[in-house]
């Protein structure tokens, strides 16, 4: 009688345990869009299956039709734990993938995660205490970036200068409060389904158009906390890099248009500058009157290299414990001062390039579509 009291007692003890859990931690679905990704799937599913985190329920991974080893690993977790799930996503962008995750979503909350990123052993927990502050929608950390080599390394220091940021608060590792926007999300299931999900006409920038649905309908409810924590590997390339930041000129561009009122001036800023400062080279060529282009432009380079240099001196004491993650030896001072300019002057061009074909396209098209 005594032992049947116990086991009573326990079974209640347990039920009580669920139920603060859930009451304390909702339960949240993790979501990660993936493609050819078989370097980090292990790290990646082993990081939250093994998460501290009480009420995971599923890990949710749509595939764009991985030709390596991805679509194998994920199946092999799936055998170890049911909660991994292999979504299909034929059409190969996260948007599509990502909606695809959110019609099946279980969880109370959706956590997107992205197959290039670190994650602190409480990213979760540090997610759902931001999520349950007053007003939140949709919280996340800053961006920190990780370098390997020494583009990798130029790429992560431009991002610390509002050159390379633009002034966006997530860029900012101390920062707390909100913003229009954060790297990755954590967001209530129901309100992405009352939203619809992600933009499918955004190919890229699609995280930047949902924010700012959410705070047209809601006010103030993106935040940013500086104890959500998880890293970043950049382009390990400048011809990626500018790849990267063209389809986020393009982006951007698709977004200003859904969203012409509420938009933040960095969509636009850079191409602004970069059609003035052609304008003007091209009126110093095509005009018999000098407007001296040349010194002019020697004085925007020596502007980039001056604050490259800044940004090195600055993260100079902190540089081996927060970036570079190599067991190679670091870059030197003139090494990262160049490759922070080149990326400075990349990101730029690569963003406004794309911004302005994305315009003609439209032209063209008559239509805002990819």
């Amino acid at each position: 009688m005594q032992e049947l009291f116990v086991e009573q007692k326990l079974d209640l003890a347990a039920e009580s345990d669920s139920y603060t859990a859930a009451k304390e931690w909702p339960s949240v679905t993790i979501a990660i869009p993936l493609y050819n990704e078989e370097k980090h799937v292990d790290r990646l599913l082993s990081s939250f299956l093994h998460s501290s985190y009480p009420n995971i329920v599923e890990v949710l991974i749509a595939d764009g039709g991985s030709i390596d080893k991805t679509r194998e690993l994920i199946r092999k977790w799936s055998e170890k734990d049911s909660r991994v799930i292999l979504i299909e996503n034929p059409n190969k962008y996260q948007s599509f993938g990502l909606n695809e995750m959110i019609k099946k979503a279980k969880g109370d909350v959706f956590l997107r995660a992205d197959g290039h990123c670190l994650y602190a052993n409480d990213y979760v927990e540090e997610c759902i205490k931001a999520l349950k502050m007053d007003a939140s929608r949709n919280v996340g950390g800053a961006q920190r970036y990780l370098a390997q080599n020494s583009v990798q390394t130029g790429i992560s220091l431009a991002v610390k200068s509002i050159l390379g940021n633009g002034g966006a608060k997530y860029m900012k590792d101390s920062y707390n409060g909100f913003a229009d926007t954060v790297f990755l999300g954590c967001f209530w299931t129901q309100d992405l389904k009352k939203l619809g999900g992600f933009s499918e006409i955004n190919i890229t920038n699609q995280d930047s158009e949902l924010n700012l649905r959410l705070l047209e309908e809601h006010g103030p409810c993106i935040r940013v906390s500086s104890d959500i924590k998880c890293w970043y590997y950049p382009r390990s390339s400048f011809k990626g890099l500018m790849t990267q930041y063209f389809r986020y000129g393009r982006g951007r561009f698709v977004t200003l248009l859904l969203h012409p009122f509420s938009s933040p001036l960095r969509s636009f800023l850079p191409t602004i500058f970069l059609l003035s400062y052609i304008g003007y080279v091209l009126a110093d060529v095509l005009t018999t009157q000098t407007l001296w282009a040349i010194p002019v432009s020697l004085f925007f380079l020596g502007l980039v290299l001056l604050e490259s240099t800044r940004v090195v001196w600055v993260n100079r004491s902190n540089f081996i414990n927060n970036i570079w993650k190599s067991d190679k030896k670091q870059p030197n001072t003139l090494s990262k001062i160049f490759h922070t300019a080149f990326s400075l002057i990349i990101m730029q061009v690569g963003h406004s390039s794309g911004f302005i074909f994305q315009v003609f396209k439209r032209i063209y098209s008559a239509k805002n579509s990819w």
